[in-house]
């Protein structure tokens, strides 16, 4: 791990312009250079989401290595146009790897196939510990309510999961080398970061601005008609909007269509000049 940590830290962190940039040359040229650069400048991201599964009892440079090829996913999926960073989009592909590898190492029985187990799996223990029930055994009807209330999932389920994790090990049980840690102190936290709740935050308010700036490229019926039709909580049909504005459904489905493409091409433009601004304003403090 000290020798990842060295390489790892060879790379340089970068900015939103540069990494734009490799992902483009990476993605319309299959420039090898680029990728070594956006991948590489994203491996500490790596090791820090590793360490928050290290509770499992799995080596972290397994956790790490598992990391890495989720890191490599995600810059063979990136989308640099969208207008996003790549550490946002690379952490949801991390961390499935990590977890795919935990679910299917960490015991002898396969504890998580279905969404809900693995649910189940990455959240059950610290929901115990916020009710005082690490060491009930069996958990009490209410407990085993809450829990399922809270995760979504079925009352049978939450039972089956805590008396596999039960037998597996106690999350009591000491470590280290003077015995003073127990495991339950290095379970990962699934809920996000304060960090990552901000920019989340962040990402949706720059969207719905995008799709406002977007919509006012649209005319009064074509901006009615794709509402209706894609943001309604209810889509209406494509008959009641012919009935509508006096046209055939086959011309609402046209104008459906158009507006799309319209609105698409207008937030795509506003991404790219936000990003060309955001340049502008790190080159000129880079400067003063």
């Amino acid at each position: 791990m000290q020798l990842y940590l060295q390489d790892a830290r060879k790379y340089e962190y970068l900015t939103a312009e540069q990494e734009r940039e490799l992902a483009v040359r990476w993605r319309t040229g299959q420039d090898r250079r680029a990728l070594d650069k956006l991948v590489g400048s994203h491996l500490r991201l790596v090791f820090k989401l590793a360490r928050g599964y290290q509770g499992y009892g799995l080596p972290l440079s397994d956790l790490v290595a598992e990391g890495n090829v989720g890191l490599m996913q995600a810059a063979q999926k990136f989308e640099p146009e969208k207008g996003f960073r790549f550490a946002t989009y690379a952490s949801w592909w991390i961390r499935a790897a990590i977890q795919e590898y935990v679910l299917h190492n960490w015991s002898l029985v396969k504890i998580g196939t279905t969404a809900a187990q693995k649910k189940l799996f990455f959240s059950l223990r610290r929901l115990k510990a916020r009710m005082q029930e690490l060491e009930s055994g069996d958990l009490s009807p209410e407990a085993v309510s809450a829990i399922a209330t809270e995760l979504d999932v079925p009352e049978a389920e939450v039972v089956e999961m805590n008396r596999r994790l039960s037998v597996d090990s106690s999350l009591n049980a000491p470590f280290g080398e003077d015995g003073d840690s127990e495991w339950q102190d290095q379970l990962a936290d699934d809920r996000a970061s304060h960090e990552t709740v901000i920019a989340d935050s962040e990402e949706r308010r720059q969207r719905l601005d995008f799709l406002k700036l977007g919509l006012e490229a649209l005319n009064d019926r074509e901006r009615a008609i794709l509402v209706a039709r894609r943001l309604a909580d209810e889509p209406v049909t494509l008959e009641e909007l012919s009935q509508r504005f006096k046209v055939s459904r086959e011309r609402v489905r046209q104008l459906e269509v158009r507006a799309f493409e319209k609105v698409q091409k207008a937030v795509m433009a506003n991404a790219r000049a936000q990003q060309i601004a955001s340049s502008d304003k790190s080159r000129a403090w880079l400067g003063a």
